[in-house]
């Protein structure tokens, strides 16, 4: 199932001493949480309706220190930028300490990522902090993403602040009769009546001889000043006092993972395909941050990747826990935490059905934790 090779350096390191040697600031963030949380699980929320997706955040968010989202499956996504599906969950994801990942997989020409991630409808970037990306483009496609996320970046935390004021002009401005008075006017001659221009007809229609006059004048200011927190700047003000205990609000910084390796049956990703990606990651090192993939890529001494990995399946409570577990019969082949966190050296196991489909979803999710956890402290050498 895994490669054979020699164990890197991280695969037997903590969460906490990886975050002391990682650069990227998404990716130590991450580790801490994971220390901090005990938990290295991301609920994989394929639900159709934003109030579900909404209340599956609430309910999980303790265990979880990822939820992956696909926004382009949810009925009633609400795009508003301030009290949106996005921003309700960013108040979520403070409250209950995990990060947001768009499962997104982009896998188009430059331009045209940069355009998917920064804006349309969803402006993914604004609240998801994690996306990743099909390498079938190339690396081009990575560097198209790297570039919109630093844009973006530089000018995130900076609001705009618009004022308006409404006022009428002061009588100083007006002659006695009422008109305008033009402060040139004293120094320039008045025009003979042959250079006049002739009445207005609409004036002598619908005025029936009476003088204009301004009512009031409306003045509008923006500005940009900076924001100092580091929480979404169009977030929703319910739940923004509520930050998960133990560690600061996460980075502005956006974070990538390449699709590197899948856990479908027949899939088409080959070793030179993953093998790309890798380089990718190390090419784009302060963007990329891991991978989505089935083991762990780190070989290279200053590798220090996340790997998250679908296809992660518990057999029922009772039964073996390292027993075979069955396919979906739509190509996905599933394995367990003890294999892929204990054997394979992933990071973070995504579950999705597992745990939308159990009884006690809340409950299901606190057991795919334990195991995950129990797997990474016997992989660490670390007695549970």
């Amino acid at each position: 199932m895994c490669a054979t090779r020699d164990r890197h350096p991280t695969f037997k390191a903590s969460f906490a001493e990886r975050a002391n040697n990682v650069s990227h600031p998404l990716a130590n963030y991450l580790l801490r949480l994971m220390e901090l949380k005990k938990s290295n699980l991301c609920l994989s929320a394929d639900v159709t309706s934003a109030r579900e997706l909404l209340t599956l955040a609430d309910r999980i968010g303790p265990s979880i220190v990822v939820l992956k989202t696909h926004y382009d499956l949810v009925a009633g996504w609400d795009y508003h930028p301030q009290t949106g599906t996005g921003a309700k969950l960013g108040a979520l994801a403070r409250k209950h300490g995990f990060l947001i990942f768009e499962d997104r997989k982009f896998g188009d020409i430059g331009s045209t990522v940069q355009l998917q991630y920064t804006a349309g409808t969803a402006r993914i970037i604004d609240w998801a902090h994690i996306v990743n990306v099909n390498m079938v483009p190339g690396k081009a496609a990575v560097t198209a993403l790297q570039q919109a996320a630093a844009r973006w970046r530089s000018r995130v935390n900076y609001e705009v602040r618009t004022s308006v004021s409404v006022g009428t002009p002061v009588s100083d401005s007006f002659d006695e009769n009422g008109e305008e008075v033009d402060e040139q006017s004293t120094l320039a001659p008045t025009p003979a009546s042959k250079d006049l221009p002739p009445p207005s007809s609409f004036r002598g229609e619908h005025n029936n001889g009476r003088k204009g006059s301004i009512v009031s004048i409306t003045t509008l200011t923006q500005s940009f000043e900076p924001v100092d927190s580091p929480r979404f700047a169009n977030s929703i003000a319910e739940g923004d006092e509520l930050v998960y205990a133990g560690i600061e609000e996460p980075p502005w910084e956006r974070g990538l993972l390449i699709l590197a390796q899948m856990s479908s049956e027949g899939n088409f990703m080959t070793k030179e395909y993953t093998q790309a990606c890798v380089e990718a990651a190390r090419e784009h090192n302060d963007f990329v941050m891991g991978f989505i993939s089935q083991e762990t890529l780190n070989s290279e001494p200053t590798d220090a990747f996340i790997s998250m990995t679908p296809g992660c399946q518990l057999p029922p409570e009772g039964d073996e826990e390292d027993g075979e577990v069955a396919g979906d019969g739509l190509g996905q082949q599933y394995n367990t935490p003890s294999k892929l966190v204990g054997l394979c050296g992933t990071d973070i196991i995504i579950v999705g059905r597992g745990i939308l489909k159990a009884a006690s979803p809340q409950g299901e999710a606190e057991r795919y934790r334990r195991k995950a956890w129990k797997a990474y402290l016997h992989r660490i050498g670390q007695r549970t």
